[in-house]
């Protein structure tokens, strides 16, 4: 071929190829018809502002969502990119830690690394896209403590909530379950947390249908996840998983549509014996006096294993094993000749213990000279719950209640054998801002801000209510009687009367028989008198019947509430102080004062599954007799600690008295005549009933609500 046929061919294959690098390349660069220019957080009142700027004003609004665990804002932009296809911000806010910035074809995807789960609201303004987020928890915020349950709803307003349309599951590529629930609004309220063995999905403020309201098997789908309840708890629908093994879960929300999924936790590969016990695979070893070197590498050549020996490892062993599984043979062998092994990924390093202990001395030495000259560095650290004073006390090994204490920015006290603090650091607490100013290396600063982060959270609350019920049911009844007998001879009186019935016939009032009943509570009882004489009115009978009953039935309920952060003791009384004399030492008399009064006093503890301990006293005392020496109190007390479940009740306590009389007063011989023997006594028949019941009601208000 002649140079210049040479030449056209080179020249046609490099038009050629321009051609279809200039094709591939026209969709990309026409996709990306807009460019992210800068990403910048701000702080604006409690809020933080993420501004987005672009090359031009977008075509359609960005498309966002969220996921709770790890907490993350998600937003898309269509037909827009990025120099250099990928960017990284660090912003250490109390909000937005980072924005990470890819870009995928066509668009890119800003996802924000969050501290915690927050509301948010989007707005495009021209070529600048805002995101505002609440710097306050929404918790804090918006969850308010309520003693009583909601008031019914119109139907007009139960139609405008939003509520549950749909529940699925699906089982994932990697074993993973996921349930996917489908709502009317992206607006409803979700609050999930691990209960237990559990993991609780609220959706507050949103209804659940009939339909819905049951348990779902899916344990055929082969997930982690075993069932799903559906149910609705004061007006709230309320999903419960229901996992089994080792899981671990994470949620997100993508319109209208919530999705949690449960995933299998994997085995550390680095863990030569994971989880409780050997779960190697079994093997079986018979060898007679045999090199330990060679032996170890016949654990290599099973496990696959790299096994890297010291050269100090020497002598012989005899064994004999069958059916053990190899990490338990491993570990016996190592045993027996003194050995010990440390495993970095699939290397297993295998030494005289002696030797490892050596080496890991002196690498600790080694790194504890390079703490001492690394330079000290301060970082600043905002709280938002705790007081600085008292995580500065815990930072320096110091009792929360004085003591020992040092002053503010001095590094060493009492307690410093405890601190978290290298022995050149230092820190200050400003009480007026509620800061932090750590001065120490950074491999202790970030301990520090480790640190902080796990004790700065809001201390979740727990809502008591207590129900006091005394009920009485008292019955009384009195009968009585008075009998006169007079007689009257040419005027003069024989025998006696208590009324002048006749004209002729005088009377002291002086009955024969005198039984009459007895009041009761102050009412006199009800009389019926019946006069009986002869036709010549010379002799006479005088009878009178009393008789009351009463009949009485009452209830008094007490109800003292209270709301108290976890193992926090809360105290909620009422009632009235009664003064009385009381002798001094030196022999005077001096005014002092004792309650009667209604009292709740409780110290929550929320366990881990969910459930609530109380370590409850409850008093219900009230103003009694009056006494020569002052009022007397009636007391009615009960101090216990019971678990109970969250929203549960339970009658930690019950005093039940019955009092049941009946007197009789009546004449010998006389009062025993059946029916007649009733002219000649009286009767008092008392019955008396009280009962106390205590109930007690623990719920722990939502700590955290994702509102969209």
């Amino acid at each position: 071929m002649t140079p210049a046929r040479w030449y056209r061919a080179l020249a046609g294959a490099a038009s050629a190829t321009l051609a279809l690098l200039l094709l591939i390349a026209a969709p990309a660069a026409l996709a990306q018809s807009n460019r992210i220019k800068a990403v910048d957080v701000s702080t604006v009142g409690e809020q933080t502002v993420l501004t987005v700027e672009l090359e031009r004003p977008l075509a359609q609004k960005p498309v966002d969502f969220t996921t709770q665990n790890p907490a993350r804002l998600a937003i898309d932009f269509a037909d827009t990119g990025i120099a250099n296809g990928r960017a990284q911000y660090d912003y250490g806010g109390k909000v937005v830690k980072a924005a990470n910035v890819v870009q995928i074809g066509s668009r890119t995807r800003m996802i924000l690394e969050l501290t915690r789960n927050a509301t948010y609201r989007t707005d495009l303004r021209g070529n600048v896209f805002v995101v505002a987020l609440d710097n306050v928890a929404p918790a804090v915020k918006n969850a308010a403590p309520t003693f009583a349950p909601a008031a019914t709803m119109t139907p007009a307003a139960a139609a405008a909530r939003p509520s549950v349309r749909h529940i699925d599951f699906r089982r994932g590529a990697d074993g993973a379950g996921r349930v996917v629930v489908d709502l009317s609004s992206r607006d409803s309220g979700i609050n999930i947390a691990q209960q237990g063995k559990n993991v609780v999905v609220d959706f507050l403020g949103t209804t659940l249908p009939e339909h819905l309201r049951r348990r779902f098997d899916v344990s055929d789908f082969g997930s982690p996840v075993h069932s799903l309840l559906a149910s609705d708890t004061n007006g709230n629908a309320r999903l419960t998983i229901e996992p089994r093994g080792h899981w671990e879960y994470s949620s997100y929300q993508t319109d209208t549509q919530f999705v949690v999924e449960v995933r299998p936790v994997k085995e550390d590969p680095t863990k030569l014996i994971s989880g409780p016990g050997y779960r190697g695979e079994r093997l079986s070893l018979n060898f007679q006096n045999i090199d330990i070197r060679s032996l170890l590498q016949v654990f290599a050549d099973f496990t696959n294993l790299n096994i890297i020996t010291s050269e100090s490892v020497q002598g012989n062993i005899t064994l004999r094993l069958k059916d053990v599984p190899w990490d338990q043979a491993l570990q016996i062998v190592m045993d027996a000749k003194g050995l010990a092994s440390r495993r970095n990924g699939n290397v297993l390093w295998v030494a005289p213990k002696a030797e490892l202990q050596t080496k890991e001395k002196l690498e600790l030495e080694s790194q504890q000279q390079i703490n001492d000259l690394e330079p000290i560095r301060s970082q600043v650290f905002q709280l938002n719950y705790q007081r600085a004073e008292d995580v500065r006390r815990m930072l320096l090994g110091m009792s929360a209640g004085g003591g020992a204490a040092a002053p503010a920015g001095v590094a060493g006290g009492a307690g410093a054998s405890a601190r978290m603090l290298s022995k050149r650091g230092s820190l200050t607490a400003d009480a007026r801002t509620n800061q932090l100013f750590v001065s120490d290396i950074a491999s202790k600063l970030e301990e520090v801000q480790s640190f902080i982060g796990k004790i700065d959270i809001p201390v979740r609350q727990v809502i008591i209510e207590a129900r006091i019920v005394e009920a009485t049911d008292s019955f009384s009844r009195n009968l009585g009687v008075k009998l006169g007998f007079a007689g009257q001879y040419n005027n003069a009186r024989v025998g006696n009367t208590y009324n002048n019935v006749l004209p002729g016939a005088t009377s002291d009032n002086g009955p024969f028989l005198s039984l009459p009943a007895a009041s009761i509570n102050g009412t006199n009882p009800a009389n019926v008198a019946v006069s009986l004489f002869n036709s010549a009115a010379t002799r006479f009978l005088a009878l009178e019947l009393s008789a009351l009953e009463a009949d009485g039935k009452g209830k008094i309920i007490s109800s003292p509430r209270v709301v108290t952060a976890n193992n926090i003791k809360a105290l909620i009384e009422q009632g009235t102080e009664l003064p009385y004399q009381a002798a001094t030492s030196s022999g005077a008399t001096s005014v002092q004062f004792r309650k009667a009064n209604l009292k709740l006093e409780v110290t929550p503890q929320i366990t881990p599954e969910g459930n609530v301990l109380l370590d409850v006293d409850v008093n219900k005392d009230s103003v009694g007799i009056q006494t020569t020496s002052g009022f007397a109190i009636d007391t009615k007390h009960v101090q216990t600690q019971v678990l109970v479940e969250n929203g549960g009740t339970v009658v930690i306590g019950g005093i039940y008295t019955q009092t049941e009389s009946n007197d009789t007063d009546k004449v010998p011989l006389l009062g025993d005549i059946p029916v007649l023997g009733y002219l000649f006594k009286n009767n008092a028949k008392v019955r008396n009933r009280t009962e106390l019941l205590v109930f007690l009601t623990p719920r722990i208000l939502n700590e955290s609500v994702s509102l969209r």
